[in-house]
C-alpha cells in the first residue's frame, strides 16, 4: 500500500453496531489493531427517540459525541467509504485514501428514504408533519401532541423492512395515552396507515396491542402506503391495495401526520459485490460471516438476516460476531450462533409496555421469567426497563464490551 493504511480489523460505521462490535472484539483480544471509519461527529441512542416524541426523554439525553463512545484503543478515521474491493482486502474512502485490512466488519446501518414520499422532505418539521425517526424532529412530535386538542392524527408505516418495526405504532400509542390523560382523545380521529397487512409481525403480541387500539379508538388501515404529502394543504395521499391487488390512490386530510419513512440498504452496499439480490449485506444469518468473503462480517440493520432490525438485535449480535471473527482469525475455538433475537418494547401507554422478544420465525425468546415480565401483557416493570435500565445498558455496557442481556448458542 502506497499510503501505508492497514488495520487488522477495519470497521465501517460508528453507530451501535460498529462501536459494539469493536468493543466486544477488544474484550476478547486487547492487542487487536482496529480502525473505525465513521463520518459523523455525533452518536445517537435511537431507541430513545420514541420516548422524546412521547415527552418522556429530552432529546439531549439520546446524543453524545462520537469521540466519547469510540473505544480508546480504536483508531477513528472521520471519513466515508467510496467503494469496496474485497478481492484485494481494500476499502476506498471518499477522500482518496485506501485502507487495507485483514478482517472487515460492515456496520453501515440502513438509509432512510424520505425522498420516496413526494413532498415529504419539504414539509418535515412544519405544518404538523413529523417523525420520531429523526433526532431533530422527535421534539416536534411532542409539541404537536401537546398542542393537538381536536382533529385528525395519522401515523404511517411503510413496507418492510424498517428499523424497529414497532416504532410507528409506539408513536401512536404514546400520543393517544397523552390525549386520553388530557381528556381530549374523543375529539381526535386517530388512524394507523400500514403498508403491510398486519399490526405486528409476531402474532402472539397482537391481542395485547389490539386492546389498546380499541381502547384508543384508532382506525387500522392496512395495505395503505403513504406516497405523497402536501404540508400546507394538510393532505396526504396513500396507495391502497385491495384484495385483488388493484391499487387506488386515496386522499386524506390531517392535522398531525407522523411519518415512518421508507428504508433501504445504503447504496454503497446495495450497489457493491457485498450485497445479496435484495441489496443487503450478504451474511450467514447464524454466524454473521459473509457468504462469499470469509474475512468479512456484518452487524446491525444492514445485514441480510431476517431478524427484526433493533438495538436489542445488535446487542446480541456483537459478542457473536466478535467470537466468530476471532475464531476465524486464530483458526481455533468454537463458533457461536445467532438465532435472530430482537426486542421491541411496545410503549402502549405512559407507564406500561408490551415487551416483545422474539427470534427467527417469530419464536418467542423471553429474557425474563413470566412471573417477572410477561411479554404478552402490558406491564410496569417493562416500562422501567425501557425508561431507566436499557439506556444505561446501551451507553455503559453494550458500547463498552460489557455483554449484558445477550443470547447466543453453540448450535444452529
Amino acid at each position: 500500500m502506497s499510503d501505508g493504511n492497514f488495520s487488522q480489523v477495519l470497521v465501517i460505521g460508528g453507530g451501535s453496531g460498529g462501536i459494539a462490535a469493536a468493543a466486544s472484539l477488544l474484550k476478547r483480544d486487547g492487542s487487536l489493531s482496529i480502525t473505525l471509519i465513521e463520518p459523523s461527529d455525533h452518536h445517537y441512542y435511537q431507541p430513545g427517540w420514541t420516548m422524546v416524541g412521547g415527552g418522556i426523554f429530552d432529546a439531549f439525553e439520546t446524543e453524545r459525541t462520537t469521540e466519547s463512545v469510540v473505544p480508546n484503543e480504536v483508531d477513528w478515521v472521520q471519513s466515508s467509504v467510496k467503494s469496496f474491493d474485497p478481492e484485494n482486502n481494500i476499502v476506498n474512502l471518499i477522500d482518496g485514501s485506501k485502507w487495507q485490512y485483514e478482517y472487515l466488519v460492515v456496520a453501515t446501518g440502513l438509509t432512510l428514504k424520505w425522498d420516496m414520499v413526494e413532498g415529504l422532505e419539504e414539509c418535515l418539521g412544519n405544518h404538523g408533519v413529523t417523525s420520531n425517526y429523526r433526532f431533530d424532529l422527535a421534539p416536534y412530535t411532542w409539541e404537536l401532541v401537546k398542542n393537538l386538542r381536536q382533529g385528525t392524527a395519522i401515523f404511517t408505516q411503510p413496507p418492510m423492512p424498517i428499523k424497529c418495526a414497532g416504532a410507528p405504532q409506539k408513536a401512536m400509542y404514546l400520543s393517544c395515552s397523552h390525549w386520553h390523560e388530557q381528556g381530549v382523545l374523543t375529539n381526535i380521529n386517530v388512524a394507523f396507515h400500514n403498508a403491510g397487512g398486519a399490526l405486528f409481525g409476531v402474532s402472539d403480541y397482537v391481542p395485547a396491542l389490539m386492546e389498546y387500539v380499541n381502547q384508543y379508538g384508532a382506525d387500522l388501515c392496512f395495505n395503505q402506503n403513504l406516497v405523497a404529502v402536501d404540508g400546507s394543504a394538510k393532505t396526504a395521499w396513500f396507495d391502497v391495495t385491495d384484495d385483488t391487488g388493484n391499487i387506488i390512490r386515496k386522499e386524506q386530510k390531517f392535522d398531525m401526520l407522523h411519518v415512518c419513512p421508507p428504508q433501504a440498504s445504503p447504496d454503497i452496499i446495495a450497489k457493491s459485490i457485498l450485497a445479496n439480490d435484495g441489496g443487503w449485506l450478504d451474511v450467514n444469518q447464524h454466524d454473521l460471516q459473509h457468504n462469499k468473503f470469509d474475512n468479512i462480517f456484518g452487524i446491525g440493520d444492514v445485514i441480510s438476516a431476517p431478524n427484526a432490525k433493533t438495538a436489542a438485535a445488535v446487542r446480541t449480535q456483537a459478542p457473536i460476531l466478535a467470537n466468530n471473527l476471532i475464531t476465524s482469525m486464530q483458526k481455533s475455538g468454537e463458533k457461536r450462533y445467532y438465532h435472530g433475537y430482537g426486542s421491541c418494547p411496545l410503549t402502549v401507554e405512559h407507564g406500561k409496555i408490551v415487551l416483545a422478544e422474539f427470534g427467527y420465525g417469530g419464536k418467542i425468546i423471553p429474557t425474563f421469567p413470566t412471573w417477572l415480565i410477561n411479554g404478552l401483557k402490558p406491564g410496569r416493570l417493562a416500562w422501567i426497563l425501557k425508561k431507566d435500565v436499557l439506556p444505561k445498558i446501551y451507553w455503559d455496557a453494550m458500547l463498552k464490551g460489557r455483554e449484558w442481556l445477550t443470547k447466543s448458542s453453540k448450535e444452529i
